[in-house]
């Protein structure tokens, strides 16, 4: 046979289109190279990690209209890493003609909190008491009625720690109130036992899988440490799973979401929503049956979903950030790697205090052994941070 006949029997490349070039990006692109997806990426910047991972590169920014047509007109389907393109623009790129995943009803929740919960406690989701004010009257009423301390929140735009101040009296409430001059989303502390997130992911035609609920700690208002199975009861478990799938039915999600969920003693509170991949499901590249990078890729294409069940007894996480003063852990990665079991993944990313770089993964025969050696890993690089 001819060659010329060989390469027109060639089937055409799906390519997929990301809104933002993180490291959510970058796994994504890793998990669509093995099925034969090209992946171009939106974004300003010519090094951010999924380009320099090889994803083709879309000059732009995820605000401007114009820019995010370039990007549809070259791709099967839009999808996002981040939630910084509004609503509305998604919502125009699909009346245009536009696969987007998700849409802006779905997107909408993971960029205002105030009203994801508007929406989702109108279907019944429970959640702690909120509001959502700037009257500082009416901040310190809540609290009153509540209890405190409360945490008031940016209802958009804040992420790992930032736009979060805990107040433990009108006092506090008056100086937050006065620094932030906007709306803020008002809650009491919750006294819970755990903290879960339950990544689900759907399908154009409904189809959806929920992951196992991993276990995450917090440290200074983001997230340090994730591990999987939760320490939690078989039935709880089973109810953030259920949970997590009606969410996604009720917003008629495509792709993947984080789920992030209280335990108290009586019931599953409603915390926040990520619209997208999620850093607590990146232990499920190794842990899990299919990555929530795969399934994300196979729901936006609308391709059968993979498996999600753990494949190991115990896997964990540690996020790797850069040091107080800015120092690149990565410095010591060669002591990282000589960690046994350790799983290193390093995003590219210009050091700076208190930002993400990478994170560690494991697994072993239990939690315990999986968190200790994620642990161990994660610590001999952040011992430069501390000298």
């Amino acid at each position: 046979m001819a060659s010329g006949s060989l390469r027109r029997s060639r089937p055409p490349r799906t390519t997929l289109g990301i809104i933002g070039g993180g490291q959510l990006a970058q796994m994504t692109h890793q998990a669509a190279i093995s099925l034969d997806i090209d992946v171009v990426v939106l974004c300003p910047d010519a090094d951010s990690p999924a380009i320099r991972a090889g994803a083709r590169h879309c000059p732009g920014a995820p605000d401007q209209l114009d820019d995010l047509l370039r990007l549809a007109a070259q791709c099967d389907v839009v999808t996002l890493d981040h939630e910084q393109t509004p609503a509305a623009m998604l919502h125009e790129l699909g009346a245009r003609g536009h696969r987007v995943a998700p849409g802006a009803r779905a997107a909408q929740l993971g960029q205002d909190k105030a009203h994801a919960r508007a929406v989702l406690g109108a279907a019944g989701i429970a959640m702690a008491p909120w509001a959502c004010t700037q009257d500082l009257g009416a901040v310190v009423a809540f609290g009153e009625r509540h209890g405190w301390p409360l945490y008031l929140k940016r209802p958009s735009g804040g992420y790992d720690g930032r736009g979060v101040w805990r107040a433990d009296d009108p006092a506090d409430v008056e100086s937050i109130v006065k620094e932030t001059g906007g709306d803020l989303l008002v809650e009491p502390a919750i006294a819970f036992l755990h903290e879960l997130s339950v990544v689900v992911v759907r399908s154009w035609r409904g189809e959806t899988v929920a992951y196992p609920p991993v276990e995450t700690i917090q440290r200074d208002g983001r997230c340090h440490e994730v591990f999987a199975p939760a320490g939690i009861p078989r039935r709880r478990s089973t109810q953030a799973q259920h949970l997590a799938v009606a969410i996604a039915d009720a917003v008629g999600l495509v792709g993947a979401m984080a789920v992030e969920l209280f335990v108290t003693e009586d019931d599953l509170l409603l915390n926040e929503l990520a619209v997208r991949p999620h850093n607590s499901g990146h232990l499920t590249i190794e842990a899990c049956a299919t990555s929530q990078f795969e399934n994300h890729v196979r729901a936006v294409l609308d391709l059968p979903l993979g498996a999600t069940e753990l494949i190991v007894p115990g896997a964990a996480m540690v996020n790797v950030v850069g040091g107080i003063d800015g120092t690149d852990p990565f410095s010591r990665l060669h002591h990282a790697l000589a960690v046994s079991g350790a799983r290193i993944h390093r995003y590219g990313k210009a050091a700076r205090p208190g930002r993400k770089v990478g994170h560690v993964t494991a697994t072993g025969p239990s939690v315990e052994a999986a968190r200790a050696t994620a642990t161990r890993a994660a610590g001999a690089m952040a011992a430069v941070c501390a000298a």
